[in-house]
């Protein structure tokens, strides 16, 4: 038996990049996947033997089909992953020049998208009394990485809170940890030739572990937190990025 057998987790973001290594990471423990993606979820979630939920996480009723849809499908949410966001196609702008709208698209999704997830998931999670919560953050609120103020902040966001949703879901067995990943070679990012050539170098060079990250470098952080291991850990942040930043 592997050690998430038959637990049920979505995965928002699913369908590539980090998220599909993700999905794919905990379907290889035995855990049946519910990828959630504003698009190619069908294809993710087929190759998985999961389900495919299309959702937009920054819309509420969106969110709240996507956790029906876990439990018509399985009777049960044990995982969430709140790995959607707002990245790999920004352009580093001087904050002077990033307008409103800049800010609120990406808060749309990277803050208010994982709040909303969250809050669809919670209700069945309480009454399981368990339940665990995977946010993806970012290196970079550690780091304050200049040219991106409305990305990082939005990622130090979603650090604190995790440490609220920790407290108010502890009662209930629910833990819920952060991961903050390095710069990342996922397909999205690969995909911005200009994002490539801005940090990729730059990146590698300032980790003790002299490499590109890539989000099979994520998944093992994923099943730590997602597994038994981590029973008695909440609240809690963990970089992974090769040794770029000291916590």
């Amino acid at each position: 038996m592997s050690s998430l057998d038959q637990q049920v987790a979505i995965v928002t973001g699913g369908a590539q990049g980090i998220g599909r290594k993700i999905a794919e990471g905990l379907a290889g423990e035995g855990a049946r996947v519910v990828v959630a993606d504003l698009k190619a979820a069908d294809d993710a979630a087929s190759s998985l033997g999961g389900t495919a939920v299309a959702c937009d996480v920054s819309d509420q009723q969106a969110c709240e089909r996507m956790a029906q849809a876990a439990i018509d499908a399985y009777g049960r949410i044990d995982i969430l992953v709140n790995n959607a966001g707002i990245w790999s196609s920004l352009v580093a702008t001087p904050f002077e020049q990033l307008s409103a709208e800049d800010w609120r698209r990406v808060l749309d999704v990277n803050v208010i998208g994982m709040f909303l997830a969250t809050r669809a998931v919670a209700p069945f999670m309480r009454e399981a009394k368990r339940g665990r919560i995977i946010n993806l953050a970012s290196g970079t609120p550690y780091k304050g990485v200049p040219f991106f103020m409305h990305y990082v902040a939005s990622k130090g966001a979603v650090i604190a809170m995790t440490r609220v949703m920790a407290k108010e879901l502890g009662g209930d067995n629910i833990l819920v940890n952060t991961i903050a990943p390095g710069f990342t070679l996922s397909d999205g990012v690969l995909a911005n030739q200009t994002q490539v050539d801005q940090l990729q170098d730059v990146s590698a060079k300032a980790r003790v572990l002299v490499r590109d990250q890539y989000p099979e470098d994520i998944v093992g952080a994923v099943l730590f937190f997602a597994g038994e291991r981590s029973s008695f850990i909440t609240g809690q942040s963990l970089v992974v990025d090769g040794g770029a930043f000291f916590n």
